[in-house]
């Protein structure tokens, strides 16, 4: 059963969320198709490149993303904050780089526009704000410039999406730290890489790559375009400014959970499990099973099992999925 977008996303619970969308019959349109015989690797870069020019323009930050073979994952924050502060001139220089303007905005822009005019300029302008932080019109102006780039390219028309994107609300920390990890993982755990230092496409590699020396010699991913991604914690910063958790921590996170979710150590807890788990009161057992592949057991929201019940109340359910394996997760 499919539900209305409206739904799904609600910036009153929270304003991180998990998107994902998949290639048509899951092809391998952004890979290695052995059985068309073609290489569409690069199709990824598509991707990265689409993704920085939109967290450019958009006030919506990326937290996490994974360009795979057949599909991507991207974790959004909504910065509405942000938005607020745009006059109406940022607004529709931002808006400009994605849509032409209609006649009666340039009219307003220029100085020449009537009364009734300037009145209609403005309502389209404060339209454009808000669609600037919505995250259906981010992935439409992602999915869509994808879809028509590749199609050009073999030379085709029909769809390239199975459908519309699953989006995945994380309502506190765990949540966001499992989808996060979960996300950076997709390449070590589809084997496509070994370690996430070597895991390309994906933000821990962009993370990684901006704490190495800069310009090395020989240095493939310099040619990798620049996606800002939203900024970890530091010491002493203001809660809500960033993602709720150390750089430091998560590497050494991440890089732990990829051990242990290799096919000859599945199941098993490396002894040097960072105290992040512990701070934020997640089973380890648990999280290495949600680690492994399909694990992501959640649907359309992600988080501890009393944050979970609200977010169902708020749209109105009285049940959601997931409520059993948070209460396994996410312990008190």
């Amino acid at each position: 059963m499919g539900y209305a977008r409206k739904n799904l996303v609600s910036l009153q619970d929270t304003p991180y969320y998990h998107c994902i969308a998949r290639c048509v019959r899951r092809a391998w349109l952004w890979g290695v198709d052995e059985y068309a015989g073609k290489d569409y690797s690069h199709r990824k870069q598509w991707v990265t490149e689409r993704l920085a020019q939109l967290a450019n323009i958009f006030s919506i930050e990326i937290c996490a993303y994974a360009v795979m073979s057949n599909h991507y994952h991207v974790l959004l924050y909504v910065n509405r904050q942000r938005a607020r502060t745009w006059s109406q001139q940022t607004v529709i220089e931002r808006w400009e780089q994605l849509f032409r303007l209609p006649l009666v905005v340039a009219r307003w822009q220029s100085g020449s526009a009537s009364q009734t005019e300037a009145e209609l300029a403005e309502r389209i302008i404060e339209g454009w704000r808000a669609r600037l932080l919505d995250i259906s019109w981010f992935m439409r102006c992602l999915n869509e410039h994808l879809a028509r780039r590749a199609n050009a390219e073999d030379e085709c028309t029909g769809r390239f999406w199975e459908g519309r994107f699953r989006s995945q609300a994380l309502l506190d920390e765990a949540g966001l730290l499992t989808a996060m990890a979960y996300v950076d993982l997709n390449p070590i755990r589809a084997g496509i890489a070994t370690t996430p230092e070597a895991a390309e496409f994906t933000s821990i590699y962009d993370r990684i790559r901006t704490l190495r020396p800069a310009n090395r010699s020989g240095d493939e991913s310099t040619s990798l375009p620049h996606i800002p991604l939203r900024a970890f914690k530091t010491a002493g910063e203001c809660a809500g400014l960033s993602i709720p958790f150390s750089l430091e921590d998560y590497l050494e996170l991440v890089d732990c959970t990829g051990r242990a979710v290799r096919t000859d150590k599945r199941g098993a807890i490396s002894s040097s499990l960072p105290s992040i788990l512990h701070r934020l009161a997640i089973d380890a057992e648990a999280w290495q099973r949600a680690m492994q592949p399909n694990g992501n057991v959640f649907g359309r929201a992600l988080g501890r099992l009393d944050t979970l019940r609200l977010h169902a109340a708020t749209l109105g359910q009285q049940w959601i999925r997931g409520l059993r394996e948070a209460e396994r997760l996410f312990v008190k």
